[in-house]
Parts: structure tokens; C-alpha cells; sequence
């Protein structure tokens, strides 16, 4: 689980690779989703995520999947920057409801 003050955060090292870019593209935000499409499909078929996380977990994905149709489109940075910040919200709130879960996405990331 990752710390940050006093919260902890879901899928926080795929959000925060995105807002430390200086610019964010479409390529990049629909490759954060599918990684984090995959993880969870990996896990929930594992039985290392329940459902219901496992659903709660999808909205930032089909977040990143609607950000990234918004890059396509050319809405302004600081707009996505923007989306992108809500996201870590609801990533706190879900880790929250789902202890443990950023730390089991982010497991299958490589090195």
C-alpha cells in the first residue's frame, strides 16, 4: 500500500506517472489504462481482488479510457490535468473501501 500524507491511494503510481509529464498524449493515458485493465482482470480471475473491487477499480480505468478520447480531441492540458487530479481523488476514496488494491495493481508492473 502506498502512504502519501495521510492517505493512501489506488493505482497512485499510474496517475501520478501521468501528472509528473509535462505534457500528457493519448498514447501514453491509453497505455496507463490498459495496464491497469489487464492487472485487474489478472487479479479478480486470481481471487486476489473481490468483485465489487474489482468493479470499483474499473471507473478509473474507464476514466483513463475517456481521458485519453479527450487528448485525442484536443481538450487543453490543464483540463486534463485537471481530470487527472479527480481521478487521485477517487483513487484514495477506493483504497479506502479496498485496502490493499494499489499495491496488487501495481505488483505487476515491471521493473
Amino acid at each position: 500500500m502506498i502512504i502519501v500524507g495521510m492517505e493512501v491511494a489506488i493505482m497512485r503510481t499510474c496517475i501520478d506517472t501521468l501528472i509528473a509529464l509535462a505534457h500528457i498524449d493519448e498514447p501514453r493515458v491509453r497505455h496507463e489504462a490498459k495496464y491497469i485493465a489487464d492487472r485487474l482482470d489478472v487479479l479478480r480471475q486470481t481471487g486476489s481482488i473481490s468483485n465489487d473491487a474489482y468493479l470499483d477499480a474499473g471507473a478509473i480505468q474507464g476514466a483513463f479510457n475517456m481521458i485519453g478520447n479527450l487528448v485525442e480531441m484536443g481538450v487543453s492540458q490543464e483540463e486534463i490535468f485537471g481530470l487527472l487530479k479527480q481521478q487521485l481523488a477517487r483513487a484514495c476514496t477506493l483504497e479506502e473501501k479496498h485496502p490493499g488494491l494499489d499495491s496488487a495493481v501495481e505488483s505487476g508492473r515491471a521493473s
